[in-house]
């Protein structure tokens, strides 16, 4: 087992590790040094957008903390998102971290039109609309979100086809419901 030492300074450790291995041509051990940074976590910053939203009606979609101190927030509002709203919860955040400790790149925006939802607000904002849905068993559904809620969500699809005793093809309206372990992804359609 190598032999660990450790030096912590505030905000971050530096440790170096010696093993037999890393031996110098004199038969020197000589020492790996590695320093360690605390990132910010996404637990902060979710507590920070959450006493900023707390005044408010707009919700967290997502928050993620990568690498290097990234960060990125999506917040959605069931009656559509002002970029105001963003700017105002970035200037909450950036201004509750302290840029002298820890030096961080922040991003706040609405999800885009074309990502999938994550949250159950997401699927209540956007009942009444046409969604396309994908199963985890990779079969495609698309249709009206009639409902949701905590349990999962109902689409009302439609489709045309023969019916016994009926000349030429008639559409069907089927109510589908799924729970959100059944779903893989659901996605609003945009139509133009």
């Amino acid at each position: 087992m190598p032999k660990k030492d450790f030096a912590f300074k505030k905000d971050c450790c530096i440790f170096a590790v010696t093993k037999n291995n890393f031996k110098d041509e004199r038969g020197d051990s000589s020492p790996l040094f590695c320093f360690s940074r605390r990132m910010i976590t996404k637990e902060l910053i979710q507590k920070l957008v959450e006493e900023k939203l707390a005044e408010g009606t707009n919700f967290i979609v997502d928050i993620a903390v990568k690498p290097g101190n990234k960060i990125f927030i999506l917040l959605d509002n069931a009656a559509g998102l002002p970029i105001s709203d963003c700017v105002a919860v970035s200037k909450f955040v950036e201004s509750n971290l302290d840029r002298e400790k820890e030096d961080f790149e922040l991003n706040v925006s609405s999800p885009g039109l074309d990502q999938p939802f994550k949250v159950l607000q997401q699927y209540i904002k956007n009942i009444g609309k046409q969604v396309a849905v994908l199963t985890k068993e990779n079969k495609k559904l698309s249709g009206k979100l009639v409902s949701a809620n905590e349990n999962g969500i109902e689409i009302e699809t439609k489709s045309t086809e023969r019916v016994e005793g009926k000349k030429g093809k008639q559409l069907l309206i089927n109510n589908i419901n799924l729970t959100f372990n059944q779903l893989k992804e659901t996605k609003v359609v945009v139509s133009f």
